[in-house]
C-alpha cells in the first residue's frame, strides 16, 4: 500500500491487511511489435488522505512485470500532484479482475518498461478482458512508451485497441533508441521531452504530437466506447532522468504537460491535435 508522507496516521489502520508490492525493471520502453481481484494497492494524494474510507479510486496504474519501477514512481508523483486517488495492480492482480471490475475505474495507465514482457506476463484472458473493458464498457486507456506499444496490435499479447494497427520504434533519425532529449511539436507549442526507445505511432487516431521528422509521437482517439491516448515519450520524467542530456524545456513545463495528458485521458477529452 502506498501512503503519502502526511498519511502516517492511516498506516497503522491498514498495515496488517495489505502487503507492499514492488516491481523492478528498466526505464527503457519496449521493443518493436511486428517488425521481425486480489488485493490492490490504494494510493491517495496528500490532499485527500483524510477521506480514504469514503473515496474510490478512479485511476488504475499497472505496475506489473515488464513495467519500469522508476516510471511507475514518476507517474505516481504526477498523480499525487493532481490530487487523484488511484489504485495499483501487478500482473496477477489485473489478471484476476473481471471486465466489469476493470470498468469500475475510469482510466487504466500502463507506463514505460518493456512491452514484450508486459504482454507475455499476462494471460490472453487478461488482455481480452482489458480490451473488452475499453471497447464495450468505456474504460479509458493511457499508454506511455511501452504502454503505447502494448495498446496496439502487438504479437506479444497486445491489447489491440487500434483496430489491427501495430507500432515499431522510432529510431531518432537513425541514431538508434538510446535515451535522448527530443523536441516534440504540438499544434500550439514545442517541448523538449525525455524519450527512450519509444514508438512511432503512425496509422491510428488523431495526431497530438510529432517527432522532429514529422512522424506521430502521440495520438488519441476512441476505441469502441473507450478514450485512448498513446504517447511515445515521457512528459512525466523527473529531473534525475536528464543526466548527461540538454533540455530547452524545464522539468516543470514537461511535467505540466503530463498532467494535461492524464487529465484528458481520465476525462475522455481531446487534446489539441493536427
Amino acid at each position: 500500500m502506498h501512503f503519502p508522507p502526511t498519511a502516517k496516521s492511516l498506516r497503522n489502520i491498514f498495515i496488517l491487511s495489505v502487503a507492499l508490492i514492488a516491481s523492478i525493471s528498466l526505464i527503457g520502453c519496449g521493443m518493436p511489435n511486428q517488425s521481425g481481484l486480489s488485493t490492490q494497492q490504494l494510493s491517495v494524494a496528500p490532499a485527500q488522505a483524510g477521506i480514504l474510507a469514503s473515496t474510490s479510486p478512479t485511476v488504475l496504474l499497472f505496475n506489473g512485470s515488464g513495467t519500469s519501477s522508476p516510471d511507475v514512481s514518476a507517474v505516481e508523483t504526477i498523480l499525487y500532484s493532481m490530487n487523484l486517488v488511484f489504485a495499483t495492480a501487478n500482473s496477477s492482480q489485473i489478471a484476476a479482475m473481471s471486465v466489469t471490475r476493470l470498468a469500475s475505474y475510469r482510466l487504466l495507465i500502463v507506463p514505460g518498461g518493456n512491452s514484450i514482457t508486459i504482454g507475455n506476463s499476462l494471460t490472453k484472458a487478461a488482455t481480452t478482458n482489458i480490451h473488452n473493458a475499453v471497447i464495450n464498457y468505456g474504460l479509458h486507456y493511457l499508454g506511455i512508451c511501452a504502454g503505447a506499444y502494448f495498446g496496439g496490435s502487438s504479437i506479444y499479447n497486445g491489447l489491440n485497441l487500434t483496430s489491427g494497427i501495430w507500432f515499431n520504434p522510432w529510431t531518432n533519425g537513425g541514431r538508434g533508441t538510446a535515451k535522448a532529449s527530443v523536441m516534440i511539436s504540438y499544434p500550439n507549442q514545442k517541448l523538449d521531452q525525455y524519450w527512450e526507445d519509444g514508438p512511432q505511432l503512425k496509422g491510428w487516431g488523431n495526431i497530438v504530437g510529432k517527432y522532429p521528422d514529422g512522424i506521430p509521437s502521440m495520438v488519441e482517439g476512441f476505441s469502441g466506447k473507450g478514450w485512448v491516448i498513446l504517447c511515445g515519450f515521457h512528459p512525466e520524467a523527473p529531473s534525475t532522468w536528464r543526466t548527461g542530456m540538454t533540455f530547452s524545456t524545464s522539468v516543470a513545463t514537461d511535467n505540466a504537460y503530463a498532467r494535461t495528458m492524464i487529465s484528458a485521458a481520465l476525462n475522455g477529452t481531446s487534446l489539441l491535435h493536427y
